[in-house]
């Protein structure tokens, strides 16, 4: 009898315990539209980075070409400054605009 009794309280313990890990294991489903949302925000931040990147590489390059680099000084952001032909300065932010300066923003640069 107390066979019996042990085989019955283990069995429901074991179907018991199976139920509950099997709830716990769901994971929420996702539709189709949701996932598509998702992969398009990833992807259009990562082409603005990248369209940002591009532009302050081309500007940085077409600086040095065409304008001079003020030797010895920085822009706030810690960044070379660029002096143009009509003898503006200014530095290239991180989304390649050209960011115009007044004389108290430039500062000297470390000695190192």
């Amino acid at each position: 009898m107390k066979t019996k009794y042990l085989i019955g309280v283990l069995a429901l313990a074991l179907s018991v315990g199976v139920v509950s890990t099997a709830d716990a294991q769901e994971k929420k489903k996702e539709t189709v539209g949701e996932s598509l949302d998702k992969t398009g925000k990833a992807i259009g931040k990562t082409a603005t980075k990248v369209g940002n990147k591009t532009a302050e590489v081309a500007v940085k390059g077409g600086a040095k070409v065409v304008d001079q680099t003020f030797k010895g000084k920085m822009a706030p952001d810690g960044s070379n400054v660029y002096i143009d032909g009509k003898n503006r300065k200014y530095y290239i932010d991180k989304k390649g605009a050209k960011i115009y300066l007044k004389t108290s923003q430039i500062k000297d640069k470390p000695k190192q």
